[in-house]
């Protein structure tokens, strides 16, 4: 399977397989448990919580339809983490017809609130330091070193390649090769 040019999404929606599943677990299993912890839910519960969103994402990805706006996927596992962390406080709590907890969690349906602001921040923060661990081995030390130089510590490219003693043309075309593949390997996940 060429998981160069076809996104994780999309392999999980056409062909989906071990591989592909193993791969959106481990890049949204640690983000979601602690964007629960965060929102005070004990840890336990979190990885329970955790487990329970990524299983309706596996029974209902196919349900999912991606509108063409940036941030379909995210907004849509936002809702479904809302849903499921709604359901543990009720569970918690049964007597309480609107805990805190909900009150706040419920920010999350609305797009322009605070708490979903911060919820898309933190999801294509984490998205991204995880793309990058994952692409870094396909490139040479060289290659990375520029990526990084250029595109994360914004330092010219002039210096960079007097510093790795490359062309400006080479050191360009290694940021270009690496975005390249970012955008691949996020393909849906982040846009």
């Amino acid at each position: 399977m060429d998981t160069t040019h076809i996104s994780l999404l999309e392999r999980l929606r056409s062909r989906p397989d071990e591989e592909s599943w193993r791969s959106l677990v481990e890049i949204y299993g640690p983000f979601i448990e602690r964007w629960l912890r965060h929102k005070r839910i004990p840890p336990q519960d979190a990885e329970d919580i955790s487990q329970e969103v990524l299983t309706d994402v596996h029974l209902r990805l196919q349900e999912f339809v991606h509108s063409g706006r940036t941030g379909s996927f995210r907004r849509w596992l936002g809702l479904i983490v809302y849903h499921r962390s709604v359901d543990f406080w009720r569970r918690k709590r049964p007597n309480s017809v609107s805990p805190t907890e909900i009150s706040e969690l419920s920010d999350l349906e609305d797009p322009e609130s605070r708490l979903s602001q911060q919820w898309d921040w933190d999801h294509d923060l984490y998205v991204m330091q995880r793309l990058l661990k994952q692409v870094e081995p396909e490139f040479t030390a060289t290659t990375w070193q520029a990526f990084r130089q250029i595109a994360i510590q914004e330092i010219p490219p002039t210096l960079v390649a007097a510093q790795l003693g490359l062309t400006v043309n080479a050191v360009l075309l290694a940021k270009f090769r690496v975005l390249k593949r970012l955008r691949e390997a996020g393909s849906g996940l982040i846009d």
